[in-house]
């Protein structure tokens, strides 16, 4: 079968490449995404799971990213219910550090540089009376709370790549980019996979490698006269998970004597997420793994709030990314600008290529909307966007909402317990029919892998999102790896290989 010529290439898997890809298509173009390993499987699965406006960045004056994030947290939490939700946040006060104050004033400016309809407002805590306090050591008595959106970032890029699947966008996962060159106003696109060596063709190019960008671009001017270098810097950022911290129900915001801020996040249940950490990275993006130093930073961090001190010994998974943020030129890791920046290569009787630069998870649907506007004037009579207001798949859960969902799938499926069908519908959403199919109890989903992932689920993350591997189901499309014992693990890992 011979492919298309496809309007548009998108290399990179990511959040941005998939956003993009689900804009793109829904617009009528013809869309082929091409990832070189798993979709999530670099930055967008290794951030702090948050759809959030970004309360420190406003130290930084940057109040334009920060109205445009608190906009998106609206938007996305319409369109993805199922995999995003409010979360309230505590933020102690430490002596010496920031005035309470100014704390006060930068809340009051994050409830309403932009209008907030699922989202509570702050308010300052007494943390000595707060059973929110009861977590932390008794020196913290002030302190704010504060609401943003917990998200399942590598489900939010699945979700946009089925979104795009669904308008006949064509997903390529395991799949590397070899080559790229111009012929007239196409471009040649070469590739590689476990089938072999092909070539695509497509009237423009999205580089969305995020920390490979580069080496895309590399790609291009290999075959052309340009010299472009994208100004891109690279920053590993390094998350902890350990049992759930006694009394940190909520989420906290932890402030550093360094100026940083690190989250202490309820996750998955069971467990505290701890990150992240700022370290600036040269190496192969692929290698990235937390170190020493990063680890004994949490630790440290933490240990200076909570009652319970923590040890390496608790942690039950690390796991470390590199966001691909764009250079302006600030010697501080933690400063640089996370906005995105988007360059577009245009020139007379060569075909677009348009490079995607930093970005964040909450403001990716933003990003990917100006993305296919510059493209826009190169493809006439493609639509307009649409994503602002169209549910992701399994986000369309009618006027009662999520928790009217949930009553529902109660009464449908009494034989599962609820927990295990709450667990589904945080996954999935209204897409969970599609998961039980005829099944009316846990043992008509086939073998229990433990963890909460079963035969029939791992099956259909095959057959609908792509997983390949063990790792694409247990640690990005779930999380089960994270629940089961470590002989659960293995067996399952050995099951999946044989079955994806």
């Amino acid at each position: 079968m011979t492919d298309p010529l496809y309007d548009l290439a998108i290399i990179g898997g990511g959040i941005n490449g998939a956003g993009i890809a689900a804009d793109a298509a829904a617009r009528g173009l013809r869309v082929v995404l091409l990832e070189q390993h798993d979709l999530a499987s670099a930055t967008s699965s290794a951030s702090s799971k948050l759809i959030h406006g970004g309360l420190r960045y406003l130290e930084h004056f940057d109040f334009r990213l920060v109205r445009e994030a608190l906009q998106e947290r609206e938007v996305l939490l319409a369109k993805a219910p199922h995999i995003i939700w409010p979360l309230r946040f505590v933020l102690p006060h430490v002596e010496g550090m920031r005035p309470r104050t100014m704390i006060r004033a930068g809340l009051f400016l994050y409830d309403h540089l932009a209008r907030r309809r699922q989202i509570p407002a702050s308010s300052a805590l007494d943390l000595a009376l707060d059973p929110m306090g009861r977590a932390l050591k008794t020196e913290f008595s002030r302190g704010f709370s504060y609401w943003d959106c917990w998200a399942d970032d590598a489900r939010l890029v699945v979700l946009n790549a089925r979104a795009a699947a669904g308008q006949c966008a064509v997903i390529h996962t395991r799949t590397k980019v070899t080559g790229l060159a111009a012929d007239g106003d196409i471009w040649q696109v070469q590739v590689s996979s476990s089938s072999g060596s092909r070539t695509l063709a497509a009237r423009a190019v999205v580089n969305a490698a995020g920390p490979w960008v580069d080496a895309v671009g590399q790609l291009a001017n290999a075959h052309s006269h340009s010299n472009y270098a994208p100004k891109i810097r690279l920053v590993k950022g390094s998350h902890i998970v350990v049992p759930r911290i006694a009394g940190a129900d909520d989420a906290f915001l932890l402030q550093s004597g360094d100026g940083r801020v690190v989250f202490a996040l309820p996750y998955e249940d069971r467990f505290t997420l701890i990150g992240t950490t700022d370290v600036a990275f040269s190496a192969e993006p692929g290698s990235a793994a937390i170190d020493d130093q990063e680890v004994e930073y949490l630790l440290d961090l933490a240990n200076q709030f909570f009652a319970k001190a923590l040890r390496r010994a608790d942690i039950m998974w690390q796991f470390s990314g590199v966001r691909p943020l764009f250079d302006d030129g600030n010697p501080n890791a933690s400063a640089v600008s996370r906005d995105y920046r988007l360059e577009l290569n245009a020139d007379t009787g060569s075909p677009p290529l348009l490079t995607v630069l930093g970005g964040k998870l909450t403001t990716y649907r933003k990003l990917a909307q100006a993305a296919v506007d510059l493209l826009a004037p190169h493809f006439p009579g493609s639509r307009t966007c649409s994503t602002a207001h169209s549910p992701l798949p399994g986000g369309n859960m009618g006027d009662e909402g999520i928790e009217g969902f949930r009553r529902m799938a109660y009464a449908r499926w009494p034989g599962f317990p609820q927990s295990s069908l709450d667990a589904l519908i945080r996954r999935y959403g209204t897409l969970i029919a599609d998961v039980l199919g005829d099944a009316k109890m846990p043992a008509g989903l086939g073998v229990d892998f433990g963890g909460g992932l079963s035969e029939r689920e791992a099956h259909y993350l095959r057959d609908h999102e792509w997983a390949r591997a063990p790792e694409d189901v247990l640690w990005r499309r779930t999380k089960a790896g994270l629940h089961m014992t470590p002989d659960q693990r293995t067996a399952a890992e050995v099951r999946l290989t044989a079955m994806l």
